[in-house]
């Protein structure tokens, strides 16, 4: 019988260890990073994870609650001393494997947490939110004229403000009469009302003159959640924040979350709480650092891909698990916050995006709504790259989207050495093409390896793994340098040129980064071929569009997200990631799902825009789509098999294709064959 899988999450970093192995000890031979003062003694309390139950499709296992082992005296020991553990929590040091076990290690334990880079653009929104805010000076109660506290506020705001007909929220009712008394017979209403056609509603009543109003706009990543809070009123930014997204530990991608709601009875409820539970974290952050009440938010707006849209609402996914790929809601929602279980005030409206199909979300229409491809007179290229990336391309005549399932190996998983964006990830990557020496730089630290005080600086959080940048970068690189070849191949041949390259198994990894007191960094042949497969799956996808647009080029190139914020162009038209343009002409644009959930925020009529535009834009479902597989298979080479790169090859030296160096072989022998020389076409003599 082999030894159980352990898998842990968010990393998706696995090994086969022996039953009684203590799950710190696994989570160091796989390089995990689980903090321990006490030296396992139990005393500290620093080394406490998470176990997950039920069935993990994605992995194959089955994670039951007798994988671990029972609770032991030394976590007794601890929680009589100092406090039970969290709910779902063990020592890590104590508790061992009984089976093939799932771990997930909490955010809140890892001193090494993911940056989230997401912060918000400063571009200029032009103001016209759902939210006015109100004085009003209400005549004090006549017994004489018995017209009741909110029936005379609701004749102050027809005669001065023009609302007629307001809808009153319930939560306002019971305190009436004491925020006008407290006010002295003034006070402040916010009234919602999105739609022009709208009924206006009142969703908060302040005593006296009030004058600020606060909205939060939120992406909802599966791996990320970011959060920007604005002043409703001036249209500023006054904090943001981010976190990692806690549905992770059910599952990396959106596919394997699926599969979780599928085989487990309480999937849908436990991945939505963990997501609202997350965003109520990020309202506390950002009024925390803006200095405000979470009662003073009253608008909100959301995007995230169609399962991170249908969890967050509390919708069942299933149905977007496999083909037609149905949507329970594809318009724009309108709730309450109340109903969500968000920790604002109990008025705050809540406004979903559009999605724009099955697999293209509110995200991907957010975006949209930030670059405007639609808008374009040229052919413009927009792609969301994550977990599950999402592509627009259009211009003014014609717009096209699609998903392309890419896979968390862009955010680090599945490589072997792969991190999510922390301090120490190696974030880029110089190798010099003749000695095969490389140079890196790693996020906290400025400097370049080969310069002075880098080692210095970097011993703060060490040299920790590669994050998604870092990961195209040394691709690349080791591609421009003839390491790998254009069918991703490392040679072997280069261990006689460097001995980085050694032999690993059947094959050849890469030495990287030589680490004093842990695992060295490399790169391994499975991990080139897990950023070709999702390089191939993203790029099969931009050119299924071109395609069905009749266009054989693009002329801008967009590349939005996190991961796509810190992709250098030229390195992802190496690898091929997007087709050949000129490099100037492709740019990162940042969190643009974020862009476009604050514009939607701050002016009610984007809004109207991108639902207008969402009913515009052609959908193609690359899962249906014939060639999508002959698109994929070409774009597992470096940077394509078929295509040309004309454009980059202006700018950049790429190595000698195969073909080419095939055909010039073949041209060289047939001229020594013309010549008579060595390899020529002479017969061989007959013994």
């Amino acid at each position: 019988m082999s030894d159980p899988l352990v898998i842990f999450t968010p990393s998706g970093k696995r090994g086969n260890f022996p039953i009684g192995t203590p799950i710190l000890e696994a989570a160091r031979e796989l390089g995990v990073y689980v903090e321990s003062v006490c030296g396992g003694r139990g005393i500290c309390g620093r080394c406490q994870v998470a176990p997950e139950f039920g069935k993990f499709a994605k992995h194959g296992i089955e994670s039951k609650a007798d994988a671990v082992s029972e609770w032991s005296p030394k976590e007794i020991r601890y929680t009589d001393k100092r406090g039970a553990l969290k709910d779902g929590r063990r020592l890590s040091c104590s508790a061992t494997v009984q089976g093939p076990l799932v771990v997930d290690i909490p955010a809140d334990a890892v001193v090494n947490q993911q940056t989230i880079r997401k912060e918000a653009d400063s571009r200029l929104i032009e103001r016209d939110p759902a939210i006015q805010m109100c004085y009003v000076e209400v005549d004090e109660p006549d017994m004489h004229k018995p017209l009741g506290d909110l029936d005379r506020l609701k004749v102050k705001l027809e005669q001065e403000w023009g609302f007629t007909d307001v809808l009153v929220s319930q939560h306002i009712l019971p305190n009436v009469q004491k925020v006008l008394r407290d006010g002295n017979w003034t006070a402040t209403v916010a009234i919602h009302q999105d739609l022009e056609t709208s009924r206006p509603t009142m969703i908060a009543l302040y005593p006296g003159l009030k004058n600020e109003a606060y909205g939060i706009a939120c992406d909802i990543g599966s791996t990320t959640i970011a959060m920007h809070l604005s002043s409703l009123l001036s249209g500023n930014t006054l904090a943001s924040s981010g976190t990692s997204n806690p549905q992770i530990r059910f599952g990396e991608d959106v596919m394997s979350r699926v599969s979780y709601v599928m085989m487990n009875p309480d999937g849908r409820e436990s991945m939505t709480r963990a997501v609202r539970d997350a965003v109520n974290g990020l309202i506390q952050n950002v009024c925390s650092e803006a200095g405000i009440d979470p009662n003073d938010i009253l608008d909100s707006v959301f995007v995230g891909n169609p399962i991170m849209h249908h969890l967050f609402l509390g919708i069942d996914p299933t149905e977007l698990g496999g083909a037609p790929f149905a949507l329970a809601v594809s318009g724009a929602v309108h709730t309450w916050a109340s109903e969500l279980d968000l920790s604002m005030n109990e008025g705050t409206r809540v406004y979903v995006l559009p999605c724009i199909a099955g697999h293209v979300g509110a995200d991907a229409a957010a975006a949209t709504l930030s670059e405007a491809p639609h808008n374009e007179d040229e052919l413009s290229l927009l792609v969301d790259v994550g977990t599950n990336a999402e592509i627009v391309l259009g211009q003014t005549t014609q717009t096209l989207a699609c998903s392309s399932p890419t896979g968390p190996a862009f955010e680090g998983a599945e490589i072997s050495c792969g991190q999510r964006a922390a301090p120490g990830a190696i974030e880029r990557v110089r190798i010099d093409p003749v000695s095969l020496e490389p140079k890196i730089r790693i996020i906290g630290v400025d400097l370049w390896s080969d310069e002075p005080g880098f080692t210095e600086m970097a011993k703060a959080t060490g040299v920790t793994g590669i994050c998604g940048s870092g990961i195209i970068e040394v691709m690349a690189e080791m591609f421009l340098a003839g390491i790998i070849d254009e069918d991703g191949v490392i040679d072997g041949d280069k261990a006689q040129v460097s001995s980085r390259i050694f032999e690993d198994k059947r094959t050849f990894s890469y030495r990287l980064w030589e680490t004093e007191d842990g695992p060295d960094i490399t790169v391994a042949q499975t991990d080139v071929r897990a950023i070709q497969m999702a390089k191939a799956a993203l790029y099969a996808g931009v050119k299924l569009l071109m395609e069905k647009h009749g266009s054989d080029q693009v002329a801008k190139i967009r590349l939005a997200g996190a991961f796509g914020t810190f992709i250098d162009p030229k390195y992802a038209l190496v690898m091929g990631l997007v087709p050949d343009c000129e490099i100037e002409n492709v740019k990162a644009v940042g969190n643009a799902a974020g862009t476009g959930a604050r514009m939607a925020l701050l002016n009610r009529n984007h809004r109207r825009e991108i639902e207008d535009t969402v009913k515009n834009i052609e959908k193609i479902e690359t899962a249906l789509e014939p060639k999508f597989q002959e698109h994929f298979v070409n774009a597992m080479a470096f940077p394509n098999k078929v295509d040309r790169f004309p454009r980059l090859e202006a700018e950049v030296t790429l190595p000698a294709r195969k073909q080419q160096a095939e055909m010039a072989d073949g041209e060289a022998g047939a001229a020594r064959g013309r010549r008579g020389g060595a390899g020529g076409g002479r017969r061989r003599r007959r013994a």
